[in-house]
Formats: structure tokens, sequence, C-alpha cells
């Protein structure tokens, strides 16, 4: 009965682990040339806008990290 199990467990898994192979042989998504420059377009606004972010924060950690200056007048 054990045997028997087994060899159904594994005959299952084997198949179950096999059939994606054959579901799809071609893209599927039909993209072409303007979407994928639409898209790189987007990145390249991405870049843009992630550029300027990165040296405010570099500027923010920096004025916390410098040391106070203290005034002479009280």
């Amino acid at each position: 009965m054990k045997t028997t199990l087994k060899t159904a467990l594994l005959t299952l898994t084997s198949l179950l682990l096999a059939s994606p192979v054959f579901a799809a042989t071609q893209r599927a998504d039909h993209s072409g040339l303007l979407v994928w420059l639409f898209l790189g377009f987007c990145g390249l606004i991405l870049v843009a806008q992630l550029v300027p972010a990165v040296l405010v924060m570099f500027g923010i950690v920096k004025a916390v990290a410098s040391p106070k200056e203290v005034s002479g007048k009280a």
C-alpha cells in the first residue's frame, strides 16, 4: 500500500512539474517597438526624478550631521 501511494504521488508530482513546459511556446504580449520606447521613456522620467531627490537627501543628511554653530548673541 505504501509503495503504491509513493508511486502515485511521485507520478503526480512529476506530471505537475513538467506540464508548464508545454504551456506557452511563443511570446504572448505582442509588444511592438513603440511600446518599448514608451516604457523606456517612462523609466527615463523616473531616473531623472530620482537624481535630484538623492541630492536633496544627501544635503539633508549633511546638514543634520554637521556640527551646529553657536551664535554669540544670547
